[in-house]
């Protein structure tokens, strides 16, 4: 039997790094798409010494237009089908103050954590529908619904006329997400291609990879650590939400920690609200 493969990006750490390994455990080819090679290299030793399986690294850096299109040039070189796509990699920086654009001159929250995606999975449909069961995972957060009256901007997405928070940058990029794929989803209804998101709750991080973060910062982090699922923990949703027989042809859904189909509100389901989004979305495609 040929062996299925699973593309997972920013997974040399985290929630990504440890699906990595449970993957690679279940028999998967898993390709690691990362931006940093040192991590990416590190995280690969590790993912292959834990899982005792398969497991390659890919550069990729999800805010850049030209890094995405060639990374998806070399998956399709190498590949002709893809079982599993997530997209875990995202851009939160706690120290973050004020709004950084890309080398391509994007806002970085906004193209690293929805357009990225967005693009990447549109390059890679090809591979995906040559898989009898092909998964797309976009994640999103539970942070959203202390946010309940968040809307994705239209006017100012990348919040070059109102003032940038990181907060509210990421969450309106999640909330972005789970439009996204409630949208894929029902455009590819009826296919072999099923799209759903998860919902993180509050999981553990190393802060020593978030260099600028005050000591109330960490003193509140290790507070809310006390109360956070472990990234392996985690990571055993996004696998179950990628191999689970349950799961085959089940699409469009929005899954927590205990894979419960919950509700993403009003805003985020209104079909009016998520055909608005793609259209903004859409424009960066071009």
């Amino acid at each position: 039997m040929k062996q299925k493969v699973c593309v997972i990006t920013g997974a040399n750490s985290g929630i990504g790094k440890q699906a990595a390994i449970q993957f690679a455990s279940a028999g998967y080819l898993v390709v690691l798409g990362c931006r940093n090679k040192i991590r990416g290299e590190l995280a690969l030793q590790d993912i292959l010494t834990a899982s005792g399986g398969s497991a390659m690294l890919l550069l990729v850096d999800m805010g850049l237009k030209a890094s995405i299109l060639e990374f998806a040039k070399q998956l399709r070189a190498r590949f002709d089908t893809i079982d599993v796509l997530i997209h875990n990699a995202a851009v939160f920086d706690l120290a973050q103050k004020e709004r950084q654009l890309t080398s391509e001159g994007v806002e970085s929250v906004w193209m690293t954590n929805h357009i990225g995606p967005v693009l990447l999975t549109e390059q890679l449909l090809s591979l995906l529908q040559n898989s009898d069961d092909g998964r797309v995972l976009l994640i999103a957060s539970k942070g959203l619904l202390a946010m309940p009256g968040l809307t994705v901007d239209l006017q100012d997405s990348e919040f070059a006329h109102r003032r940038f928070t990181v907060t509210k940058a990421y969450y309106q990029s999640k909330l972005a997400q789970i439009m996204y794929g409630q949208w894929l989803a029902a455009k590819l209804a009826g296919t072999n291609i099923t799209v759903n998101s998860i919902r993180v709750p509050a999981v553990q991080i190393d802060l020593a990879r978030h260099t600028g973060v005050s000591s109330f910062q960490k003193w509140l982090y290790a507070i809310k650590s006390k109360h956070a699922l472990a990234p392996a923990q985690m990571a055993e949703t996004y696998v179950y939400l990628g191999t689970s027989p349950t799961m085959r042809g089940k699409t469009g859904g929005y899954y927590d920690e205990h894979h419960k189909n919950v509700s993403a509100g009003r805003y985020a389901e209104n079909p009016q609200n998520i055909a608005a989004v793609m259209q903004l979305t859409n424009r960066y495609l071009a």
